[in-house]
């Protein structure tokens, strides 16, 4: 009985030292509140990544789900704002208010980490000549190498396959292809056989309806821009000659059957619903947007009805851009509000994120849990479905040394080196690929080093002003409002539609906004010539 007593008093004993312990050992760690513009579903601070981070940096995340853009006008007309903000491009709107905090002084004296990831290219994160303080931790590939490739059009592997795989260059190519195997099958897993299928919900527009516009037409992502290459010149791409080639297309196979009607009523849930039906022959999205379905449709056995990418353009003296290097942009990235009680802790945990380690740690996990290395000192994943689809999860949009880094032992920091990419493959993608005699998508577009790196970045990244920003955005809706109508017309309607589309651009008061862009990009290549 004695030793019985003993016993659960020693016990008694470790439970209350290792209550105490934990207790204190949740007190050290520091809670930020964190928004992300992005982050529209509940995405806790929890995963085994997330995990690692905290017990590393000593920071916990209170991810606060966004409703919607319009949640930062509710937060600057309540006049309070979370500790860690990702705005996006109305950054420039929390700057512009004062609802977040310059970072210069930080930097100086806690930004190691961050000073050794962006290198010289920390100049580019300063908002303006103006302004030239740094009020962001930007996010986006600071060293950037393109390994995987979407093209300006998926075609289904069997299609091509059917067809002898054919070369399929251009917009004629691509509607040939479609109508013979169509035409031959009508009906795909029991559902009618779509053509092709475009996503313009929301801001998904951007990607489905708008992109493909300026890709087909050889010029690089710059969002809804074109820019001219010798003088620096902005110019919105809608009021560009050559712009109706996509939509007058789409207007032609709208009126051959071709083109899906819901393209423009349906939501992103019935859209990845058709990719994952099979049924889908065509569409020109973005490579993120179609994993779900093309992971769902291997999983099926029904690999053969995923999309290959192809670099399809006007014509061949027009050159695919997927393979474009745009350098790093600065713009975009995450802030510290004014209402951060601690921006100093706030500020040495973002440093830690620019860190190596905690580099490593977004892009691989936990050593021995999700990753482990060869007898080469090479990193390699473990495989372990309880992980599935949570590793990476956290790297956009923090700090990112990007798909080029190398660590400090010189070995790629991110998981999709060619090596990867290839054994990722599905036996139809491989199947496809050696038809075409080239062993990755990427093999098929013209190389980075004949495009060359971007001197301005990408524009998209750029904040305009708050006034400029409400006059795109009612620009932007009133194109593709038009776009729609245009494309669902009569074809002989089409060319006066357009002009009339044009006309209402320029009167909505287009040339202010093309005039600050202008004036944003030649002010930010003198400023990151300093």
């Amino acid at each position: 009985m004695r030793v019985c007593r003993l016993f659960f008093s020693v016990l008694l004993v470790f439970l209350l030292t290792a209550c105490h312990n934990k207790r204190k050992q949740d007190y050290s760690v520091k809670t930020f509140t964190f928004y992300s513009v992005d982050l529209n579903k509940p995405q806790p601070f929890t995963d085994i990544t997330a995990q690692e981070i905290t017990k590393k940096s000593g920071v916990f995340l209170e991810v606060i789900p966004s409703k919607g853009a319009d949640e930062l006008s509710v937060m600057s007309a309540n006049d309070s704002y979370p500790d860690l903000i990702y705005a996006k491009s109305d950054l420039s709107r929390l700057i512009e208010s004062g609802a977040v905090i310059p970072l210069d002084d930080y930097i100086e004296k806690y930004g190691d980490n961050m000073k050794k990831l962006y290198g010289n290219q920390l100049v580019k994160l300063k908002y303006s000549r103006h302004n030239p303080h740094i009020y962001s931790m930007g996010t986006f590939d600071i060293k950037n190498r393109v390994t995987e490739v979407c093209g300006t059009i998926q075609l289904q592997h069997s299609v091509l396959k059917e067809l002898g795989y054919p070369k399929i260059n251009t917009l004629e190519d691509l509607e040939n292809a479609l109508i013979a195997y169509k035409t031959m099958y009508p009906y795909i897993n029991g559902f009618e056989t779509i053509g092709f299928s475009l996503l313009c919900d929301d801001w998904y527009w951007l990607l489905g309806l708008s992109n493909p516009g300026g890709y087909v037409l050889g010029h690089p992502d710059d969002g809804q821009w074109f820019i001219d290459p010798n003088t620096m010149k902005a110019t919105y791409k809608f009021l560009d000659p050559e712009m109706p080639y996509f939509y007058r297309w789409l207007n032609r196979i709208y009126h051959k059957g071709l083109l899906d009607t819901e393209s423009f009523t349906q939501k992103e849930d019935v859209f990845q619903a058709k990719l994952k039906n099979g049924n889908v022959l065509a569409t020109s999205y973005t490579f993120w947007g179609l994993q779900d379905s093309r992971n769902y449709l291997i999983e099926k056995k029904d690999e053969e009805r995923t999309f290959a990418y192809l670099p399809v353009t006007k014509g061949p003296e027009y050159k695919d851009q997927s393979l474009k290097d745009y350098g790093f942009s600065g713009g975009w990235g995450i802030a510290i509000s004014k209402d951060c009680k601690d921006p100093e802790g706030a500020f040495k945990f973002l440093d830690y994120m620019c860190s190596e380690e905690a580099q490593i740690t977004l892009n691989w996990g936990v050593e021995g849990v999700t990753y482990e290395y060869d007898s080469s000192g090479n990193r390699k994943g473990i495989s372990n479905p309880a992980y599935n689809g949570v590793i990476g999860i956290w790297v956009y949009p923090f700090p990112q040394a990007g798909k080029g880094a190398l660590d400090s032992k010189g070995k790629y920091i991110v998981q999709n080196t060619e090596s990867k990419i290839r054994q990722s493959y599905c036996k139809t993608e491989r199947e496809t690929l050696r038809a075409y005699g080239v062993s990755l998508w990427t093999d098929l577009f013209p190389s980075s080093e004949s495009l060359g790196v971007s001197p301005y970045g990408q524009v998209w990244q750029y904040s305009l002003s708050s006034e400029s920003q409400e006059k795109m955005s009612r620009i932007d809706e009133f194109v593709k409002q038009s776009l729609i109508r245009m494309i669902l017309g009569p074809e002989e309607s089409f060319d006066n539609s357009w002009l009339e589309m044009t006309s209402g651009i320029r009167k909505m008061g287009i040339g202010s906004v093309t005039d600050e862009l202008s004036s944003l990009i030649n002010e930010k290549m003198e400023l990151w010539k300093n």
